[in-house]
């Protein structure tokens, strides 16, 4: 999928919900105007009816691969779920990302950034694959590192993590990311 498509499926917004529970899934699911979910939770008995779910109220689901739990983190996993239909994942691990390219999946890299080191561990990561985009937690990053990333990579950036008010995304966004997820009902 190419990156130019990646904001119109993950969501009309700039707030993408992440549920963390079957309660925030529901709520995401019913009073979300995103048009996608990242799901953070789950795994492979329960995935099935998320996904059902997802689809009657016209949600796209992005499975983190991270915490899903039940399924193989390998390319047999991975091809398990894009025969299930998930069309988009977000994972830490390249070869993971990678893989779900190669299947079609869109892919959204996560990276923990902690201090400048992280952030060339981050893009030697990316050497092997290129993802669709990249998720940098926290999402209060600095302005000046997510210009640094989204130069070095090419790819649009994300946030994610430590989104505790509307102020908290407004700032985010004014750093130049293109979008953050969140786990609190309060923000979607």
């Amino acid at each position: 999928m190419a990156s130019y498509n990646i904001f119109k499926f993950l969501g009309d917004g700039h707030v993408i919900p992440a549920p963390r529970n079957y309660e925030d899934f529901k709520f995401a699911l019913e009073h979300s105007a995103s048009s996608s979910i990242i799901l953070l939770f789950g795994d492979i008995n329960v995935l099935p009816e998320l996904l059902t779910q997802a689809r009657e109220h016209k949600k796209r689901l992005l499975v983190h691969l991270d915490l899903l739990s039940g399924i193989g983190k390998d390319k047999a996993g991975v091809t398990f779920l894009a025969r299930m239909g998930i069309e988009a994942v977000i994972t830490t691990k390249s070869q993971l990302g990678k893989c779900a390219h190669e299947l079609g999946m869109l892919v959204v890299h996560r990276l923990f950034l902690m201090d400048s080191q992280a952030v060339k561990t981050g893009v030697n990561l990316l050497q092997g694959y290129k993802p669709d985009a990249l998720e940098l937690l926290p999402a209060s990053i600095p302005a000046s590192v997510v210009t640094e990333l989204a130069t070095m990579t090419g790819l649009p950036v994300l946030g994610g993590g430590l989104m505790h008010t509307k102020a908290d995304i407004e700032q985010a966004l004014g750093n130049g990311l293109k979008a953050v997820s969140a786990s609190r009902r309060e923000l979607w």
